[in-house]
Parts: structure tokens; sequence; C-alpha cells
């Protein structure tokens, strides 16, 4: 274990992965690679599902700028996770506009629905609730991203019962194929 972060080593990133960096690289001038330091921390988020610490100093070696620099860009963007998360990550707005139609009542709603406060995980691996920043759809208040890639809009508690009911029955499905 790292006993800085009480996270295991990464382990080298896949040629595959590399292909994928080279590609992002390869859309900047070559004195400016660092400028592909977001899409790279994105591809390795995807494959490894969180950015560890020894991630983001190897983000930082292919790139050649300062780990800190990595550790920044992970830290400021809350789409990127420091540690693992559920197979849904459910980030609610909470931001002004989205207070002012529900935001923080549809956060405390999932926090009930599902058993679990904003930042953690529910026991089956599936759910982790946060609240996040501005999503930029005010006017669809309150939202809500699953997974950072699904905007939801006008989250009521009857929508977000359809949404959780909803994954949880893909699960089941996708489960039931396995067996």
């Amino acid at each position: 274990m790292n006993p800085q972060t009480s996270q295991p080593p990464a382990a080298p990133f896949s040629p595959a992965m590399l292909a994928r960096f080279a590609k992002e690289v390869a859309k900047f001038p070559p004195e400016q690679k660092q400028s592909a330091v977001i899409a790279c921390l994105t591809i390795v988020q995807h494959e490894r599902g969180y950015i560890s610490q020894d991630s983001e100093k190897q983000v930082a070696a292919y790139l050649g700028m300062p780990p800190i620099a990595v550790h920044e860009v992970t830290t400021f963007y809350n789409m990127f996770n420091q540690a693992p998360v559920g197979k849904y990550k459910l980030s609610v707005c909470t931001n002004l506009p989205c207070q002012l139609r529900g935001g923080q009542d549809a956060l405390e709603h999932l926090e009930r629905r599902l058993g679990i406060k904003m930042g953690e995980t529910t026991a089956d691996g599936l759910f982790t609730l946060q609240q996040s920043e501005c999503l930029g759809a005010c006017a669809d208040a309150p939202v809500m991203l699953v997974t950072d890639r699904t905007m939801c809009s006008f989250m009521s508690n009857e929508r977000l019962d359809q949404l959780i009911d909803g994954l949880r029955a893909a699960e089941d499905a996708a489960a039931a194929e396995v067996k």
C-alpha cells in the first residue's frame, strides 16, 4: 500500500491507454502537450474508475509536468474521483438556482431513498451520492448528472425514484442474463 494514500500502487498504464493518451496529445503542439491533462485523466478514470495519486504521477511523467500540477487539476474538477465510487455516481446540483427550485430537497430525498449521506456509496456498490457545482441547466432545475455523462432535469422526488428504480432494474436484468 502507498502509506500516504492508503491506496494500492497503480498498475502501469496499458498499451491501449498509452495509445489513447498519444491520440489526445497529438491534438496539441509538442511544446503544449500538458494541454491534454484533462483528456488523459478522463481516460484513466474511465479505465480504472478513479484517479489515484500514483495514477496522477504517471500522467505527470507522461506529459512532462510536475505531479502537483496534475493533482491540482484532479482536485479542482469534481468530475474526477480520487477514490473508488459506485457504478452510478449521482451528482446533484446544489448551487443557488437549483437550491431555489428544490436541489437540496432532491439531495435529501436521495439520501433517504438510498440510505446513505452525501459523499457515501451504497453497500451494494451501485450508487455514490455527491453534490455538484453548477451544471449549466438552471432553467431545468433541479438537475443532476449521472456518472458524469447523463444530465437529468426537473428531478422531482417521483422522477428520482423512477431513476433509481430503473437503474436497479437494469442491474437486476444484467445479473439475470449472466446466470
